[in-house]
């Protein structure tokens, strides 16, 4: 497919309660109140139409059932969030011990049918160049392979459905050094098929999460991290016309990290993001997430959300939907 160019950003979020952990654990909380769920995403998205995604995990594994309905793993039931124009941002996760790719790419193919009426973006894989995490996907042998095949297994089902408004692509975390050569290594396994396959290229990032940031020098960090992306690590790998989608960012609350950070941070990186969308071809911005994991466990990974795990707001989430507004797409171009 060939990637279209839109007027504003592309927003999203992860509205689920769980999220990974850095040791390949997971951080829970409250069960997802569904009801509370859909009104958060209203007041995000704005008016009714505005095109808005909805980021949901799946997974494939050794047990996967081919051949049934799959389930999202979160949010559950994703779907029933695909409503008032807001689509799917739908992350076909690749965990096969065995290397399955030719199963996997089933998968997909049975994901486009069941899903691809209310997803806008679908995701082969998840942070596939990092390899040292059991819940990420480049823990996974021939994961490079599942990218490559995968892609262009999504596009050929999407095209055979009509679901021209359908987009396929792959992410990664930043890339420094020689790990920069993992995307030049897929466009060269790949070749033009795969080329002419991919949609868009989306990166996780979280500055001043990990790794400290001053403040008066965020923006300028989120910037150079940018263009290394696409100067450093797409371009050379013959990506430099393809859209960059920020499929997660975040910045958690919790002791030392005060809610009004949170919304400082959201809108320093957002604005950045919008101001260099055009010459740097930023398509989106997908936030995670939604609400705590957990807001009475002080982790990081337990304290994301731009509301408590009641959903209450914190100023991020009032933060966020100024941003929306001001720089969100009004129309979605496919």
């Amino acid at each position: 497919m060939t990637p279209t160019a839109q007027d504003g950003l592309l927003f999203g979020i992860y509205p689920g309660s769980v999220a990974g952990d850095d040791a390949g654990g997971l951080a829970e909380g409250p069960p997802d109140d569904p009801g509370r769920v859909l009104s958060a995403l209203d007041r995000l998205q704005g008016p009714p139409g505005r095109p808005f995604l909805v980021r949901a995990y799946t997974a494939f594994d050794d047990t996967t059932r081919l051949g049934a309905p799959h389930a999202t793993a979160t949010p559950a039931d994703a779907r029933r969030y695909a409503v008032r124009g807001r689509r799917l941002d739908l992350v076909a996760q690749y965990r096969s011990s065995a290397g399955d790719v030719d199963g996997y790419c089933v998968f997909l193919r049975e994901l486009v049918e069941q899903y691809g009426a209310v997803t806008r973006t679908l995701q082969v894989t998840e942070e596939p160049n990092v390899t040292s995490v059991p819940t990420l996907d480049g823990a996974y042998p021939e994961v490079r392979e599942a990218i490559v095949r995968g892609v262009s297994a999504v596009t050929a089902r999407a095209r055979e459905l009509g679901y021209t408004h359908l987009r396929a692509g792959f992410n990664t975390t930043p890339l420094f050094g020689p790990a920069t050569s993992f995307v030049t290594d897929l466009t060269s396994r790949g070749g033009d098929g795969f080329l002419a396959d991919l949609d868009y290229v989306g990166l996780d990032f979280f500055p001043d999460v990990f790794q400290p940031v001053a403040t008066s020098e965020l923006a300028g960090a989120v910037e150079g991290l940018l263009r290394h992306h696409r100067d450093a690590v797409l371009t050379p790998a013959g990506l430099g016309h393809v859209p960059l989608h920020i499929t997660e960012h975040g910045w958690p609350t919790g002791p030392g990290r005060p809610p009004h950070r949170q919304a400082d941070v959201v809108g320093t990186v957002v604005r950045v993001i919008a101001a260099r969308a055009k010459e740097l071809r930023l398509s989106g911005y997908t936030h995670f997430a939604l609400r705590d994991a957990d807001s009475a466990k002080p982790g990081l990974f337990h304290r994301f959300g731009l509301t408590t795990d009641d959903y209450t707001p914190k100023p991020g989430y009032d933060a966020l939907k100024v941003l929306v507004d001001r720089f969100g797409v009004d129309v979605d171009v496919e």
